[in-house]
């Protein structure tokens, strides 16, 4: 099965010229030129004159879903492909044939160990959507609430183990025998695919993402999610409330309900800073098909999300870097930008602050020679990412991610609306986030954070200052203790010092 499958791959490959994606490469000239000149000439029938991108996606695309799912996740390295293969790529949709529906009902079946028609009040046979792993059908719970139900494709997992595999191989044998293969890591793009693919498998796993994306935008007037119906959820199954609005897409359908589309642009940036900057903890597969609007009642204008397999995480320092990066890039601070990589331990601490700062200042200014609406957030974080890597930088994972989502969230606000200044509606945020992590509301925050942790030691502060006194009662038996010695003296001041700032703070955050 498995010399079957590779043999396949094989065909296909050839058959799409992925061959000479390679070799034209490696074999410029010479007798390897005029040997690939010699072997087009005996395989006449094939038609390679498509772009090289165009062949690649073609190649994908015939190779089936999990190939598909492949291109689209390899379409997010920009920061390692070149940019027509990563456009061509972005092309790729997760349109695939449904499976049937008896094999559905069969999956829940096993899923709840009853029939169907016992578990739902109504369960519709045909499906509204369906994508590489799984696919949408409508159902109804007993007591009359409407749900969407998302079921895994039966027997994927096999089948994704055993293209994982034949990646993982082709990964290999591309970094030997192709002179760009270790700049560009296939390895470790197989590795992340896998990660993310094994992420998508897990339906409980989405479930919690859902949940927690809902739980971040309780109160939000901008956002909508779904609500998980966990009694209903299993790893293979997902039941979740049904959604009602228009795809994004469908701009002038929205227009006729009377939703502001202008309004629609800003709100999707700011939905997405706020998940980044905010909570930390962002959708990462935001593409048209995944995101609708309502166009009805009391939410009509809101955004409704949907497909929670691929979430992005940040921490502190990293949105520390980000925001950084962003501000000093409006305000043209070069050398802030590279202390902020360098700070960050991105880029190695030898690096020199004003090569590097000569090397972004290249990259950054030519945006400035345009109106500031037509400066793309997402190519200048892309193109930094790419300037980074000449100087050592490991770009994180989790920020190739994001550089994904935030070119999904940038090309959606300008479909919107062309006229959409990304950076005069992100700048404000970006400013105000900063003053909250550096400023007083900074302070307080971090203080009522730690009253607990003080709550709990500032008993133990007189035992403590006890010990310090009584250890420098002690005469010191040996020359070499004098140090130690003073630094317990030192140590006691210290104490002194913290138990009056404990005992303020704690009192500060009781009284508040």
């Amino acid at each position: 099965m498995r010399l079957f499958r590779l043999l396949r791959i094989a065909r296909v490959a050839y058959r799409y010229g992925l061959d000479r994606l390679v070799l034209d490469h490696e074999l410029e000239q010479g007798f390897g030129a005029r040997l690939l000149a010699a072997t087009q000439a005996l395989m006449f029938w094939r038609d390679i004159s498509a772009p090289r991108a165009v062949r690649l996606r073609q190649a994908l695309e015939a190779l089936g879903p999990i190939f598909v799912k492949f291109g689209q996740v390899l379409s997010t390295r920009r920061d390692l492909l070149p940019l027509d293969i990563a456009d061509e790529l972005a092309r790729l949709q997760d349109r695939v044939p449904p499976f049937p529906s008896e094999l559905a009902i069969a999956q829940l079946e096993a899923a709840y160990g009853k029939p169907v028609d016992q578990v739902f009040a109504r369960f519709d046979r045909s499906p509204v959507a369906s994508a590489s792993v799984a696919q949408v059908h409508f159902a109804e719970l007993p007591d009359g609430r409407e749900v969407a139900v998302k079921i895994l494709r039966p027997g994927i997992k096999p089948i994704i183990e055993h293209d994982i595999a034949l990646l993982q191989v082709a990964a290999s044998l591309l970094e030997k025998l192709w002179a760009d293969g270790r700049r560009l890591k296939p390895r470790e793009v197989v590795a992340e695919f896998d990660k993310y693919l094994h992420y998508e498998l897990d339906l409980m796993r989405e479930a919690a993402n859902c949940s927690q994306l809902r739980r971040n935008f309780a109160d939000s007037e901008l956002l909508m999610l779904p609500e998980v119906h966990w009694d209903w959820c299993s790893e293979s199954v997902m039941v979740m409330e049904r959604m009602h609005g228009l795809p994004i897409s469908q701009v002038d359908a929205l227009r006729e309900k009377g939703v502001d589309i202008p309004q629609l642009a800003r709100s999707g940036v700011e939905i997405f800073f706020t998940q980044v900057f905010r909570d930390g903890f962002f959708h990462a597969d935001m593409h048209p098909g995944n995101i609708f609007v309502a166009t009805e009642g009391p939410h009509k204008g809101q955004y409704i999300a949907l497909d929670f397999g691929i979430v992005g995480t940040l921490s502190d320092s990293d949105k520390n870097y980000l925001a950084q990066n962003f501000l000093a890039f409006f305000k043209r601070d070069y050398k802030r930008v590279a202390e902020a990589h360098i700070e960050s331990g991105w880029a190695p601490k030898d690096t020199r602050v004003d090569e590097f700062e000569a090397a972004i200042r290249a990259v950054c200014e030519p945006f400035f020679d345009r109106p500031l609406k037509e400066i793309s957030l997402g190519r200048v974080l892309l193109r930094l990412f790419q300037t980074s890597r000449q100087f050592n930088v490991e770009i994180q994972p989790q920020l190739v991610l994001l550089q994904k989502t935030l070119l999904n969230v940038e090309g959606l606000g300008r479909d919107l609306d062309p006229e959409l200044d990304l950076w005069k509606t992100a700048l404000p945020y970006l400013e105000r986030w900063m003053s909250e992590q550096l400023g007083m509301l900074a302070l307080e925050s971090n203080i009522r954070r730690e009253a607990a942790n003080w709550a709990r030691l500032l008993p133990a502060l007189p035992r403590l200052v006890h010990q310090a006194l009584s250890a420098t009662a002690q005469p010191a038996p040996k020359p070499e203790l004098e140090s130690l010695a003073a630094e317990v003296r030192a140590l006691r001041q210290m104490l002194w010092v913290a138990l009056a700032i404990a005992a303020a703070a704690l009192g500060f955050a009781v009284l508040q």
